[in-house]
């Protein structure tokens, strides 16, 4: 994929309010210049100023940052005798931020970057602006749109493996790894997070842990999993039984899908966030689960598995837009039972939504 890294420094230069804005290593820095440091005990940060770039920077890194001359960053390196609260000093003063406003990711900038900064320069003003970096990030080219197709395809592949030898007396480590390997083995570059197999009332806890429970018949098999293609995520759960599905199992498992449907059926450009949420929500609390559907119907989905843009929230009243991807994945927990969670990739379009898992939601298997 070719990425035009001035373009994407640009619209970071078009935040308003701000006279530089501050990246920190990580996903943002990656996409917003391709620089792939990460966040460590030795600060750096990307300064982002309408004319000029500078990057506060650990000497032992500056191998990485030599090889771009297409960035032509003014650096500021420091050593471990030096520490970096010289170097900071030496950025504030040579891009003339002193008491300045400087953009920030109040989301990934930690105490220590935000003390060092405040050290140097008492009379530097610190405004976040990281929900109008998320917003620039939601929108995906058709590039980052392939990408994301590509590791759909690769999870779901090997999802549809490792059905054809799961069984009973398996534990859901062993799932685990099995589902980890299948997926490697059909294009998964990385895991997009470790894989999550839940089975019988460990499925109950939506945000619970892989154990080394042995699956059983006749009980929930919940399987939430995804893997990296170009840096990008996907994130899928489907929930099975192996054997018999009980009535209420199954009920419940219908009021899922229902609520993911109707969901993914109310997604267009211009519809807020929270409509999407609402019409999940609304599915599950009319069949009488409502107290048992605890989380929000989804997050942004991209080179973060879980991004805060956009959310699919009953707060996100925002809308949607062209070009936004995120999950819809509605869930019942009910304790002692187990749970059900239906979650797909859906990609805002001109007229309404994709979904970029195709996998089938039949819970017998």
């Amino acid at each position: 994929m070719t990425i035009d890294f001035q373009q994407r420094l640009n619209a970071v230069r078009a935040i308003s309010g701000v006279d530089a804005v501050a990246i920190m290593p990580g996903t943002s820095m990656r996409y917003f210049s391709g620089l792939g440091y990460f966040l460590s005990e030795r600060p750096i940060i990307l300064f982002v100023l309408p004319d000029k770039l500078g990057l506060v920077v650990p000497k032992l890194e500056l191998g990485t940052i030599q090889k771009r001359d297409d960035l032509n960053v003014e650096l500021f390196a420091w050593d471990d005798d030096e520490w970096f609260t010289p170097a900071f000093n030496r950025a504030i003063d040579a891009l003339g931020l002193r008491g300045k406003t400087l953009g920030i990711d109040s989301l990934t900038m930690r105490a220590s970057e935000v003390l060092g900064l405040q050290a140097v320069d008492p009379t530097l003003k610190l405004k976040p602006v990281d929900e109008a970096l998320l917003r620039i990030r939601a929108i995906k080219t058709a590039d980052e749109i392939s990408l994301m197709r590509r590791a759909a395809q690769a999870s779901e592949a090997a999802l549809s493996d490792l059905l054809k030898i799961v069984q009973p007396g398996m534990t859901e480590e062993e799932i685990a790894a099995k589902l980890d390997e299948l997926q490697f083995a059909h294009g998964g570059e990385a895991l997009a997070f470790s894989t999550l197999i839940q089975t019988g009332e460990n499925s109950s806890n939506p945000h619970g842990e892989t154990t080394d429970r042995a699956l059983r018949r006749n009980e929930f098999l919940l399987i939430d999993f995804g893997c990296q293609v170009g840096g990008y995520h996907s994130d899928i759960t489907r929930t099975f039984v192996i054997g018999n599905i009980s009535p209420e199992m199954q009920k419940i498992y219908d009021t899922v899908k229902l609520a993911n449907a109707a969901a993914f059926a109310t997604v267009a450009p211009g519809v807020p966030a929270s409509a999407v949420d609402k019409a999940a929500r609304d599915v599950i609390t009319e069949a009488g689960y409502g107290q048992y559907f605890t989380h929000r119907t989804g997050h942004g989905l991209g080179m973060d598995g879980q991004r805060f843009m956009p959310q699919i929230s009953s707060s996100a009243h925002y809308p949607l837009e062209v070009g936004m991807t995120f999950t819809i994945e509605p869930g019942i927990y009910v304790p002692g039972l187990g749970g059900v969670r239906l979650e797909d990739n859906v990609l805002v379009t001109e007229t309404g939504a994709e979904s970029l898992t195709t996998f089938p939601k039949n819970p017998v298997l």
